[in-house]
C-alpha cells in the first residue's frame, strides 16, 4: 500500500482514508466512538448521532527558557509553546470532524506525553467522537457550529452533555488558557530564618496565585470570542513535566456554552412526594 504525506492541515494520508470510511451513508460504514455505553445512549438521546473517532496529534520541540533565579516571572516562549501544541491538536482533531460533515465532538479527552526522540519533545493528543444533530435535537437539525464556523468541542461527558442539551444550552467549544511560570528560589537565610516557625512564604503565594490568574484570563477571553454566556466543567491544572521544581504549567480547560434560545429560561423540576415520604 502506498501512502501520501500529509495535507495542508497535517492530517495524514491514512487518517483521510479511514474517514472516507466513516462517512455517512457509505455502504458498511461503521461508527467508532470512545464514549461509554451510557454515554452513548444518553448522546443519541439528546438528538446526536456518532459519526466516528477523531483525533489530533502534534509533537513539538520545547524549547529553553531560563527563569532569573530569584524572581517570579512567566516564562512567555514555554507559555506559547504549550498553548499552540495543544491548539494544532485540536484544529487537526476538528478538522477530521469537519470532513465527516460533524456538528461538533463530544468528551474530547487532552492529553501531554513525553517522547523519547528527543530532550524535551513532547506529543500533544486531542481525541473524541464527532456527532451529528438529527431532527431529535433541540431546534432539529440545524446549524451546531460555533462563531467561528467549526464543528463546537466539549470535554463533558455524555451525561453532562445530555443534561446541558436538555437545559436549553448549546456548546460552542472548548477554550484553554496556559501560563508556564517561573518560581523564584529563596535565599539561604530566609530559609533558615522561617525554621520551625508557621508562616505564609508570600512569595510563592503571589507566584502560583498570579500564574493561575494569567491561565483564567487567557480561558475567559477565549470564551469571550466565541460569545459564549459562560464556561462549565472548568478545570484548573499544574504539571512540572520535566522542567523541576520551581517551573510549573497552569492550565485551565472548560466548555464555552450559550443558550439555544435568548429569552431561555431553565425551569425549576417539579418535586413530587408520595404520601409514604
Amino acid at each position: 500500500m502506498t501512502t501520501t504525506g500529509p495535507d495542508a492541515d497535517g492530517i495524514p494520508a491514512e487518517a483521510m482514508r479511514r474517514l472516507a470510511e466513516l462517512q455517512p451513508g457509505r455502504t458498511g460504514g461503521i461508527f467508532t466512538s470512545d464514549l461509554t455505553v451510557n454515554e452513548f445512549l444518553l448522546v443519541r438521546e439528546a438528538g446526536f448521532r456518532p459519526l466516528g473517532l477523531v483525533l489530533g496529534s502534534s509533537i513539538y520541540h520545547i524549547g529553553l527558557q531560563v527563569g532569573r533565579w530569584g524572581r517570579n516571572q512567566e516564562l512567555t516562549r514555554l507559555s506559547e509553546a504549550m498553548y499552540q501544541a495543544r491548539d494544532r491538536a485540536m484544529t487537526r482533531m476538528q478538522t477530521e470532524a469537519q470532513q465527516l460533515g460533524a456538528d461538533g465532538i463530544v468528551g474530547v479527552r487532552l492529553s501531554v506525553e513525553a517522547r523519547d526522540f528527543g530532550d524535551h519533545v513532547t506529543e500533544f493528543i486531542a481525541i473524541g467522537t464527532a456527532v451529528k444533530a438529527d431532527a431529535r435535537a433541540p431546534g432539529g437539525n440545524g446549524s451546531w457550529r460555533n462563531a467561528k464556523g467549526r464543528p463546537f468541542t466539549s470535554d463533558l461527558s455524555g451525561q453532562d452533555f445530555w443534561t446541558l442539551v436538555r437545559a436549553g444550552y448549546a456548546p460552542l467549544g472548548m477554550v484553554m488558557g496556559t501560563c508556564v511560570y517561573h518560581v523564584a528560589h529563596r535565599s539561604l537565610a530566609a530559609t533558615v530564618g522561617n525554621a520551625g516557625r508557621n508562616t505564609e512564604i508570600e512569595v510563592f503565594t503571589q507566584a502560583l496565585y498570579n500564574a493561575r490568574e494569567l491561565a483564567m484570563e487567557r480561558m475567559q477571553h477565549e470564551a469571550e470570542e466565541l460569545r459564549a454566556e459562560g464556561v462549565v466543567g472548568v478545570r484548573l491544572d499544574s504539571h512540572n513535566h520535566r522542567w523541576g521544581g520551581h517551573t510549573t504549567e497552569f492550565f485551565a480547560v472548560g466548555t464555552a456554552v450559550r443558550p439555544l434560545r435568548d429569552d431561555h429560561v431553565i425551569e425549576r423540576p417539579t418535586m413530587v412526594l408520595s404520601l409514604d415520604d
